[in-house]
Parts: C-alpha cells; structure tokens; sequence
C-alpha cells in the first residue's frame, strides 16, 4: 500500500535569516493603517505630559498609542488582554516593536493622556474631514447609557443612608464598649502587642460608616447646590454609588436599569462620522443638544445645515436654540409617527399664528418634506452606536469618574472615525503612502 507524502514538519528547524515582524503583518491590514496612520499624527499633546527628566526613560507614546488604538479597534480593551497580546498577536508584536509593556504601563498611559484623546479626536475627524467623509448637510445627534465602571448594587439611596449611619453608629459604639469590659482579656489576646488595635469587626464598621457619611454629604452638598436653597435635603430616594460616585442609575432601552453614565455622539450623514461627542451623569438627553451642536462648528470649523434628533431632546428651547443658529431642525415632539397623516393631505398652507414652538414642530415632521428628512435620523446615528456596542464590545468604561470616562469615551470615538476612515478607501487623500485594500489587492493581481 503506498505510503501518503505529507509537507515536511519540524518545529526545531532554524531560520537562515533573522525574521521582521513587518513581514507577517499584511500591508493592508488595520494594523498597517494604524501603524501609518500615527506617524503622521502630531503627538505633541502626547509628548507634553512626559516632561519629567528623572526616572527611566518611558515607552515612546507612538509605541503606546499604536496598541491602544489597535487595542480598542479590535475589541480587546483591557490592559491585562493587551499585555498578553503583545506576547502571542504578531500585529501587537509588530505595532510595538516587539516590546512587552507590562499591564499597569498600558494603563497608567490611558490614565495619563486623557486629555490627549481629546486633542486626537480632533485630528482623526480633521484627517476624515480632508478625506470627503464629512459633508454636514444632515447630522443625527442621539444618547445611549453605557454601563459605568461599577455595580448598582453597590448604591444606595439617601434614606436607606439615614437609616444605616444610625444602625452603623450603635453597632460601633456598642463595640467600644464591649472593648472596655474585656481590658483585662485583650492583654491575653494581642500578646507582645500594643493592645489598644480594633478588632476587625470594629474596622469594617467604621470604615462602611465613614463611607456612607461621605455619601450622605456629598448628596446633602449637591440638593443645597442644585437649589440654592442652604437648608435644602435630598429625595428621600436619591441615590450615590460607593464604587464610582460621578455615575447615576439610568433607563436603558435594552438592559433596564444599569449604573451608567449617558454618552452622546453627533453623526455626520455621508460616512457615519462622529463630529461632536459628549458624556454626562444626567439620564436625560434634552440638555445637551445646544452644546453638542456648537461643538460640531467648534470640531470642523462649520455649522450643520439640518439637525435630526428624537424626541428626548424635544423642547421650546433646543428647537429656538436651532434656529438662533440658523440650523434646519427636525426633532421628534413625541413617540408617534411622524409621517404625514395620509399621502394626499399634508399640511398646506400658512402656519396658524396660536401655535406653540412645539407644535409648530410636530406639523414641520407632518409634512413630507419633513417626514423624509427625519426618516433618515435612524440610519445616520443608531448604527453607530451599534458598531460601537456590539461590533466592537464596548458596553462599559474601564475607567472611574466623569472626567476619565469622558476621556475614555473620546478614545472610543476616534478609534471608529479611524476605522470609518481605513474602509472608505479615501485614507491616501491624507495618507499620502497609503492604498486602500482594494487598490492595493489589485495592483498585486496585476503585478
């Protein structure tokens, strides 16, 4: 019987030249993009925050950035999974060189250049804008709560707060006095030493009891600042969470109730492109509209023609702030549909003086001008978020407070412009070494 050839197969064989990293990284991947893409950046805001000259000399923020935003790009987020990655992943091999930083270096970096992701949010959408990608004739803007690092169960409300400091307080109390009975025992007990330590019970009282005083200040401090009334208390069910303060208890559409921090993004209608971002503790979006809108002019340097919004942003004021600006503005005044009430009776003709702000809205999304154009609001901003949570993972901040997580959340954002920027097959406008994939793939087929 003959005996089947198969390829030769040696795990000790040696290399007769010394291998590049370069050389198994194809040259039209994500990584490749990444790679060119932040040479070409400008890294100052990178580079101011290491002006110390004493210590060891830093990984160089181009090595660090690379990873990150690769990182970021293809799911793995965490610094630990990163750090294993740049052992085992020849694209994280290759974007770093080769080096190894450890896990606490990865995110000791993140930490430190949180301000710096702002800066480079900027810059991608300004490369996206140079690309063709951004036309800002219609933009979505929309919310959606992303989970905060931290537990809703490790809140509690204001009167669940009154209620535990008292128990707490003559829980302790009660153990200071049993301490004072039982002198003579405790000499026994500690031995060679001082004698006068609190029994572990006594330190994790007082340290919950410590907590959740701050707790109760700090919601006693915001009712008196949101009021201006000195005397003022909280609702009986105003929450604050242990683990990450700044977060609040929201609605999710999807998840219930989560502990969560409320992101919002402004997406160009040409290529899906972020061009104002924004991130709060406030569970509702109306606020945040006029902000985000001035942020679009402030990012590219022009003002959107119309605005699409839902109807949580609904309200006399953000539709008059539209028109202050001079913006065509649809915005959902309610859940219903907001198609004209039959094809062959739109409304016509002069809009009754009587009608309010709203109102006059509600018949502005009646007519089929204005049913067609806030029909485009879902296709333009709710992909996004979708790419963002469920394409790419992201459904919680690895960072605690508003101000990291705002920073994280600007990071998520330029890490998606660049990959709407890899797929458009426009980077070579800004990049000028760059081939799209497609080019690239067929001028191999032809060469």
């Amino acid at each position: 019987m003959r005996t089947k050839t198969f390829r030769p197969y040696d795990q000790d064989s040696l290399l007769l030249m010394p291998p590049s990293v370069r050389d198994w990284v194809k040259p039209d991947s994500l990584a490749a993009f990444i790679d060119d893409l932040v040479d070409s950046l400008d890294l100052a805001p990178f580079l101011a925050a290491h002006d110390e000259p004493r210590g060891m000399p830093p990984y160089h923020p181009a090595l660090m950035l690379k990873v990150l935003l690769y990182g970021y790009a293809t799911g793995v987020r965490s610094s630990r999974r990163i750090e294993e990655r740049l052992a085992s992943d020849v694209n994280f091999m290759f974007l770093a060189g080769q080096a190894r930083p450890d896990h606490k270096t990865i995110g000791e970096f993140r930490r430190r250049h949180l301000v710096a992701f702002g800066a480079l949010f900027i810059e991608v959408l300004a490369l996206c804008q140079r690309a063709g990608l951004v036309k800002l004739g219609r933009v979505a803007l929309d919310g959606t709560k992303i989970a905060a690092n931290a537990s809703k169960h490790k809140a509690m409300s204001y009167d669940r707060m009154v209620e535990r400091e008292a128990q707490l307080a003559a829980e302790v109390a009660a153990i200071l006095r049993e301490a004072e009975e039982i002198d003579a025992a405790e000499d026994k007990l500690y031995g060679d030493a001082r004698g006068d330590e609190l029994p572990p019970e006594m330190r994790t009282r007082e340290g919950r009891l410590r907590k959740i005083r701050e707790a109760k200040e700090a919601l006693e401090r915001e009712a008196k600042e949101r009021t201006g009334d000195p005397e003022a208390v909280p609702e009986p069910k105003a929450q604050r969470n242990f683990t990450d303060p700044e977060s609040k208890i929201m609605r999710s559409r999807t998840e219930g109730f989560v502990q969560a921090y409320n992101a919002g993004a402004v997406v160009d209608e040409k290529a899906q492109v972020i061009v104002a971002t924004t991130l709060s503790a406030d569970p509702t979006d109306s606020r945040s509209l006029p902000a985000l809108v001035d942020a679009v002019e402030a990012n590219t340097g022009r003002r959107p023609r119309r605005v699409l919004a839902d109807a949580g942003y609904c309200s006399a004021d953000n539709i008059a702030a539209l028109g202050n600006r001079g913006i065509d503005g649809y915005i959902a005044t309610g859940r219903e549909s907001h198609g004209p009430a039959s094809s062959s009776s739109p409304p016509r003709g002069r809009i009754p003086a009587h009608l309010t702000t709203t109102q006059r809205m509600a018949r502005k999304l009646s007519t089929k001008a204005g049913h067609a154009h806030y029909a485009r609001r879902k296709a333009i901003v709710e992909p996004v978020f979708g790419q963002i949570k469920e394409a790419s993972g992201f459904r919680r901040f690895s960072l605690r407070g508003l101000g990291s997580a705002t920073g994280e959340w600007q990071l998520v954002c330029a890490v998606h412009n660049i990959g709407k920027l890899f797929r458009s097959g426009q980077a070579s406008k800004v990049l000028p070494d760059w081939s799209p994939p497609a080019a690239r793939r067929s001028a191999q087929a032809i060469g």
